[in-house]
């Protein structure tokens, strides 16, 4: 039916073809550019890991010292409830004595 010129089929081929080609490579370019993306947002969340795994490390050895210091904190409490430490104080801050003590005051060699 339609009976065009000789070689229009050709033509239409090769225009074909060139149309063909220019998506390959369109969808070519869109492919790489989203392997590029990819890949540099792989890098990107790899040094956040990295980051995210030191900041971890600091906060776990900060608890470490922070359970430490609360058994210590734990044992002066116990401490003070001590008759032991009620003494101490009391001789140190208020100079009281025991009732069976004795206190002896250097002489003064004048």
């Amino acid at each position: 039916m339609s009976e065009g010129r000789p070689g229009g089929n050709a033509r239409k081929k090769k225009k074909d073809n060139l149309n063909n080609r220019m998506a390959l490579v369109g969808v070519t370019m869109v492919v790489l550019s989203l392997a590029v993306a990819v890949h540099i947002k792989g890098i990107d969340l790899k040094e956040k890991d990295r980051s995210y795994s030191i900041r971890e490390e600091n906060l776990e050895a900060q608890v470490a010292k922070e359970e430490e210091r609360a058994k210590q904190l734990e044992e002066y409490r116990v401490y003070v409830q001590t008759k032991q430490y009620i003494e101490k104080v009391a001789k140190e801050k208020l100079g009281l004595v025991n009732r069976n003590e004795i206190l002896l005051k250097p002489s003064n060699p004048n």
